[in-house]
């Protein structure tokens, strides 16, 4: 009994480490949802993201590149993009290449690591992206013809359908507060209601995970080939960590003997993919896409880290890391202020959802073929 306590008290603190390592993220990526939402217009994302087996999944990708934000910070984002009008597969490639890559990481790479891996890490990212966001829409291509009646109306306050009014006036209708106000109300309102529950289920099932895996299982292993991918392609897929705080880490495990390609499996995977993110997607893109972008990534990511390795020994390069002193990227006052002030923004969507669930189950006297009925 005192053994399961401890183990349940062991969840709760990886899954409340997590919790604060993701907040900021997760505030940060609702921030930038919020301002796609008001400043890239539904029929801007229509017309470039939404159509095109190709070349939308290529500016998706593209566009990610330099974007800071993790896999689970990405998603409203992401969110925000096919609610607008982007194709699956564009909506895909961007959540693959945004959490991989970076201005931030890619600079951390090139000061924590090497040349080679800053130059391989995002083209592994974007590789990546376009190869799920093809055959994504290969398998489910867009329409080939989106209508645009509404595309083109007032994102603050449907003042406007954006048909009949002169297109100059439309845009000039609302200032900038009146947009940053507009999007914030959507970003923090709607849509994080949409993503709350999937998200905090997630954090549960990473932190069950996380509190498993053996502390020694990095470094096990790991030398090289086609195993040890493998092997740190299991731990990588259900872990939470950001491009940016995975560096270091990727760094020391280099340092202690794991091979360059190895250490590339784990800055490719467990930015973009952890079980958080998972259940998200499955809510809003469906079981088949989520399983056509967990093989991508694990497919690639295998494929790009014995390439790597067989760089570096064709160049006789070894692969050793000048690792300086890997602290928080943020104090921990700032990051716990980020996870109350989410914790705030989950509790009125939370007791929402828990109101619909409790009466669909017809908790509280209501009779679920009869919710409005009175209790007997």
């Amino acid at each position: 009994m005192d053994q399961i306590l401890v183990f349940a008290m062991t969840i709760l603190s990886e899954t409340w480490e997590l919790f604060l390592d993701a907040s900021l993220y997760i505030l940060f990526g609702i921030l930038v949802a919020g301002l796609l939402k008001m400043f890239l217009s539904p029929e801007t994302v229509a017309r470039q993201l939404g159509k095109g087996k190709y070349s939308s999944v290529f500016k998706a990708a593209l566009f990610g590149i330099p974007i800071p934000l993790c896999s689970c910070g990405v998603l409203p984002a992401a969110a925000s993009l096919k609610k607008q009008g982007a194709s699956n597969g564009a909506t895909t490639a961007f959540l693959i290449s945004t959490p991989e890559s970076g201005v931030d990481s890619i600079s951390i790479t090139y000061t924590l690591l090497d040349p080679i891996m800053t130059i391989a890490r995002p083209l592994s990212a974007f590789v990546t992206a376009i190869t799920a966001g093809i055959a994504e829409n290969l398998l489910r291509p867009p329409e080939s013809d989106q209508a645009d009646d509404g595309l083109q109306s007032c994102q603050v306050d449907d003042c406007c359908d954006g048909l009949e009014c002169d297109p100059v006036e439309h845009r000039n209708h609302h200032g900038l507060s009146d947009r940053v106000r507009a999007g914030l109300t959507y970003a923090f309102g709607e849509l994080w209601g949409d993503l709350v529950g999937w998200f905090l289920i997630g954090m549960l099932l990473a932190g069950i995970i996380t509190a498993s895996v053996p502390e020694d299982l990095f470094t096990s292993y790991l030398g090289g080939g086609l195993t040890s991918m493998l092997v740190m392609l299991l731990v990588g897929i259900p872990l939470y960590i950001c491009a940016t705080a995975s560096t270091p880490i990727a760094a020391a495990l280099i340092l202690k003997g794991v091979s360059p390609g190895a250490a590339l499996v784990f800055l490719l995977v467990g930015p973009a993919t952890n079980l958080a993110s998972m259940t998200v997607l499955t809510g809003f893109l469906g079981k088949k896409a989520t399983a056509l972008y967990l093989g991508s990534i694990a497919v690639v990511s295998v494929l790009a880290g014995l390439s790597l390795d067989l760089v570096y020994g064709f160049l006789g390069i070894n692969a050793s890391a000048v690792v300086g002193q890997a602290g928080d990227i943020f104090p921990g006052w700032v990051q716990l202020t980020g996870a109350a002030i989410l914790i705030a923004l989950s509790i009125g969507p939370i007791w929402r959802k828990a109101v619909k669930w409790s009466g669909s189950l017809g908790i509280g006297g209501k009779s679920p073929a009869c919710p409005t009925c009175e209790p007997s």
